[in-house]
């Protein structure tokens, strides 16, 4: 069992095309012994976003804290926190940050995916 706080775990910049003001820690992953899932912590500036992207499996996000949107079927679609996403794979989704204040969520993904 590995117990940590979200703190320990090191914030990294999004690299992706597309990507402003977004960054997110790695919470549990492979290199904790997890073969099902990846649990990662993202964390959007205000007029922030993820890129317009999608991939080749599903994830389920949890919204934390702020209020954003999400990008689906052409539209954005508004977000606040305590509301739940499941994202099947192949789907075109992205995440803007609509507030003054840090957009938080945690997303998991299938542990083989996920870079250590």
């Amino acid at each position: 069992m590995n117990i940590t706080t979200i703190n320990q775990v090191p914030l990294e910049q999004v690299a992706l095309p597309g990507a402003v003001g977004c960054a997110y820690r790695v919470a549990i992953s492979a290199r904790d012994g997890a073969e099902n899932f990846a649990m990662r912590f993202f964390e959007v500036t205000p007029d922030g976003q993820t890129p317009l992207h999608s991939h080749p499996y599903e994830h389920e996000v949890y919204i934390l804290d702020g209020s954003g949107s999400v990008w689906r079927d052409g539209q954005e679609v508004p977000l606040q926190a305590g509301n739940v996403l499941f994202i099947p794979a192949d789907e075109k989704h992205q995440f803007k940050n609509t507030a003054v204040n840090s957009f938080k969520f945690i997303c998991l993904i299938p542990s083989k995916f996920q870079k250590c």
